[in-house]
């Protein structure tokens, strides 16, 4: 036994001679690493910075350290960094990169380590995720739209093997269905990335079939900023002509020219519960996969008026 004076002497002795723990030594007999690997699919989205954000701030207080890897949007490049964060024995990870159907996913399920997707789900039931509830906030947009008058509202949508760009395009449906309006399969255009250029590519697509529009939903935010380049290239105004809406609610959105309508994605909530679901796994192995879905909220700002015309 250590006594509450000897354990002082220990402690100022350790202040006096800048002592620092021997991380490696401590993981050799833990059996523990006290870090956590975090794979996101692109670290110049700020949406990703935000929910690594609120990871690290629920695992820090645990004393657990993030390994951060990026994947480029790259299956294969995200199988390397699994394998490097395996050869780092890290004691769990947080996944931002999974498709719908993902074979990385699967992969993770055959080894013992505890991961928790994050913003992307997957068709498999089997595994932990924290997302938005993207149908949601889909359908929030288009009851803002409808209540301003707009009946003709074109679609860019993210790329359709993510959940996300899936689900937001599900959300626009049945917001449509929901307000009587039909869909147009002529105002509909797949970006292939959540870029700014993919968004102005989208949206010059639609532009071309000269079908009639007042209003255009974006897959994220940085999709609507390439429908503003692009409406500015064409020559027509936001909102008076067109007006745009995003996803996420990043945190430049209300910067925009004009400041953007958006939806609230809660992307530190998102990271923080993440983490706890999989701080709990790592605890109790036997855990059953838990899926929580938060709420998104409607951001209305200038990008959004009545439908003229």
């Amino acid at each position: 036994m250590v006594t509450e004076e000897i354990a002082e002497k220990v402690t100022r002795a350790s202040a006096e001679l800048g002592y620092r723990p021997n991380a490696f030594a401590q993981s050799l007999k833990t059996n523990r690493s006290f870090t956590i690997g975090v794979m996101v699919p692109d670290l110049t989205n700020a949406a990703f910075a935000m929910i690594i954000k609120g990871i690290d701030n629920v695992l820090e207080g645990s004393g657990y350290s993030v390994i951060v890897a990026n994947t480029d949007n790259s299956a294969e490049r995200a199988k390397r960094n699994l394998d490097k964060f395996r050869e780092r024995q890290v004691d769990g990870l947080v996944i931002a990169t999974a498709s719908r159907q993902d074979e990385l996913v699967a992969d993770c399920r055959a080894e013992a380590t505890p991961f928790v997707l994050t913003v992307r789900s997957t068709t498999d039931i089997g595994v932990s995720s924290v997302v938005s509830d993207e149908i949601m906030g889909g359908i929030m947009i288009i009851s803002h739209l409808a209540q301003l008058g707009h009946k003709d509202i074109a679609y860019v949508a993210g790329p359709q093997f993510l959940s996300t760009g899936f689900e937001r395009y599900q959300g626009y449906l049945q917001g449509l269905a929901q307000v009587g309006l039909k869909a147009n399969s002529d105002l509909f255009a797949e970006g292939e990335a959540f870029t700014e250029e993919a968004g102005r590519r989208a949206a010059s697509k639609i532009l071309a079939t000269r079908k009639k529009f007042t209003a255009i939903v974006a897959g994220n935010d940085l999709m609507a900023l390439g429908c503003y380049d692009e409406l500015m290239a064409k020559g027509l105004k936001c909102p008076e002509d067109i007006s745009v809406v995003g996803f996420d609610d990043m945190p430049f959105a209300g910067h925009f020219n004009p400041p953007l309508t958006t939806v609230h994605t809660p992307l530190l909530d998102i990271g923080a519960e993440a983490a706890r679901i999989l701080l709990e796994q790592i605890e109790e192995a036997d855990l059953p996969p838990r899926t929580q879905k938060l709420r998104p909220e409607l951001i209305v700002r200038a990008s959004t008026d009545l439908a003229r015309g």
